[in-house]
This record gives structure tokens, C-alpha cells and sequence, in this order.
């Protein structure tokens, strides 16, 4: 039995829209939370303006992500674990300012930004590990009602 080249370069495709899409929400959640922090701010003290603008902007990424970014249906496990992807994207970032700084001497002022770009590889990594049914990258073959790739559906947002 031969592979259909053009399943390749169609695979690829589909992965680098899948990217795009995550990077067009981390812009979108981005703008969300600086947006909801200074609505907040006048209202209440700027650390607790800080962390319901985080705690708003993290709901709204999680279902821009899940039907957007994923096309999957969200669920309270996934919503539960949602959070690990910002805690990663903390560590990373956090471990990477502090050795680009340190380590290689790089002005304090750019290293946050450049650390945030090596840390979006590893947020994709996990959000796609927490948000993406296992087993969806099997063929459509192996799909039907009631299999795990049954919940990974074109949502509206498509």
C-alpha cells in the first residue's frame, strides 16, 4: 500500500494554521488582559486588578483555544488543567530571563521579550497536550462516534 504524498505536505499545513491560530490567541489574550487591567485598576488596588484581568484573560484563552485554536470541545478536566500552560509559560520564561541575563548578558530591558519567545514553543507544547483529545491525529478511519477523535470537531469559529 503506497502514502498519498500530498498527506504530508497537508499535515504540515494544518500544523503551521494550528500555530498561527495559537499565536493570533496569545495576541488576542495579550491585549485582553492589559485591556481588563486597566479597566480594573481605577476600581480596586493594581495587584488585585492584576490578577482578575490574569484570572479573566486565562477563561478566555482557554475557550479561544479549545474551540479556536484546537477545535475541540472544552470540558471541566481540560478547564482543571488549563492553567498548567501558563504556569509552564511562567517557568520558562522565568528560567529564561534570569540565564539570558545572568548567564549571557543581555540587557535586562530586551531578555523578558526574548524569553518570552523561547517560552511559546513549550505553552503550544502543553496546550496541545492538555486541550487535544489523545488519538486525534489517527486517520478518520479510525473516527466515529464515540471515539476520542469524535470530540475533535470543526467548531463554529472555523
Amino acid at each position: 500500500m503506497g502514502t498519498d504524498p500530498g498527506a504530508g505536505s497537508a499535515a504540515r499545513r494544518a500544523r503551521l494554521a494550528e500555530i498561527f491560530r495559537f499565536a493570533l490567541v496569545g495576541g488576542v489574550n495579550t491585549v485582553t488582559f492589559f485591556g481588563c487591567y486597566l479597566l480594573l485598576h481605577p476600581w480596586m488596588p493594581y495587584f488585585a486588578a492584576y490578577s482578575l484581568a490574569f484570572l479573566l484573560s486565562m477563561i478566555g484563552s482557554f475557550f479561544l483555544n479549545t474551540y479556536f485554536t484546537y477545535r475541540t470541545r472544552p470540558t471541566w478536566k481540560k478547564f482543571a488543567l488549563f492553567p498548567l500552560t501558563n504556569v509552564t509559560n511562567y517557568l520558562v520564561q522565568s528560567v529564561g530571563l534570569y540565564a539570558l541575563v545572568t548567564w549571557a548578558g543581555m540587557d535586562d530591558r530586551i531578555a523578558p521579550l526574548v524569553a518570552t519567545v523561547v517560552a511559546i514553543p513549550f505553552t503550544y507544547l502543553i496546550s496541545q497536550r492538555i486541550l487535544v483529545p489523545r488519538g486525534s491525529a489517527r486517520s478518520s478511519s479510525d473516527s466515529g462516534p464515540g471515539s476520542e477523535t469524535d470530540e475533535r470537531q470543526p467548531s463554529r469559529l472555523a
